[in-house]
């Protein structure tokens, strides 16, 4: 596999390509009635994507369970989810990993809504690299000290998780964007949909709030082969290496970083996030 470099982020070739991010980037056109999932990889966007999907059919899991996730919200960043996203009759739900600055600029002139979820980057990293060596032809990071500096520096897929993060936390004075984290999915998932809801302007009944919340839970998500990516197939994914649905917890990262490798992340933390004036449940 042949990376290689649109603006300054890093990408793989053939799952992307110079031709569709420069599109997405200039000429897709977000309409007024779109949601857009984001997120930095492994920071929940399957997750977001099954919320979204069941708080649009009022719970009713019947479409999660037989369409595939990259059918009912497809990565416009991917050459065969950018042709998917072009046929699909509004209101569509889109996702994507890209960085804002890579976003489809028709964004800043539309009422499109985003919804971006972040992760504590310390278990996006782990979850990242557990992931990204299944498939089969990604470069192998070999070790999680190489990974580690791989990802502190941003030359990973889609670039630095602290660039992606700050990009989009510019603007978070748009009323079209929602911020929200993985962590507070996990801690209250029945808050947060609710709070998802009313962003979105959609209204569900308790029955209805009950059927999203139970249907969005790690545990139903991973026995949903149309959700769980069980369905990529072998020659590009090792199912035996790695798993979509891994743990799905918070603070995994405790079990793979040494004491010195998580005090190296927090001095590159602390460096990379001086003078955003945020507070995130892991700090």
């Amino acid at each position: 596999m042949a990376y290689f470099k649109y603006k300054g982020i890093l990408f793989a070739h053939p799952i992307y390509s110079e031709e569709t991010l420069s599109y997405v980037d200039n000429e897709f056109q977000l309409f007024d009635d779109d949601i857009v999932n984001v997120a930095y990889p492994k920071s929940g966007t399957h997750w977001m994507s099954e919320v979204l999907g069941l708080i649009r059919s009022h719970g009713d899991p019947s479409w999660v369970q037989n369409v595939p996730i990259w059918e009912r919200t497809p990565w416009i960043d991917i050459p065969e989810g950018l042709k998917i996203a072009l046929k699909y009759p509004p209101p569509r739900l889109l996702s994507t990993h890209l960085p804002f600055q890579l976003f489809p600029k028709s964004f800043l002139h539309s009422k499109a809504k985003v919804v971006y979820t972040m992760r504590n980057p310390r278990d996006a990293m782990v979850s990242g690299y557990h992931f990204f060596g299944a498939f089969k032809d990604l470069k192998d990071y070999g070790t999680m000290d190489v990974f580690m500096e791989w990802f502190l520096s941003g030359e990973v897929l889609f670039g630095s998780w602290f660039d992606h993060v700050k990009g989009w936390m510019e603007m978070k004075d748009r009323a079209n964007i929602f911020f929200i984290t993985y962590e507070e999915l996990q801690q209250d998932l029945r808050g947060s949909v609710q709070r998802i809801c009313r962003f979105l302007g959609k209204e569900l009944n308790s029955q209805q709030l009950e059927a999203v919340v139970e249907n969005a839970s790690f545990h139903k998500m991973k026995d949903n082969k149309m959700s769980n990516f069980s369905l990529t197939p072998d020659d590009l994914f090792d199912h035996t290496k790695g798993k979509l649905m891994r743990k799905g917890i918070s603070g995994d990262w405790k079990n793979h970083l040494t004491v010195a490798q998580s005090e190296h992340f927090d001095r590159a933390y602390r460096e990379n996030m001086r003078g955003v004036n945020m507070t995130f449940p892991w700090d």
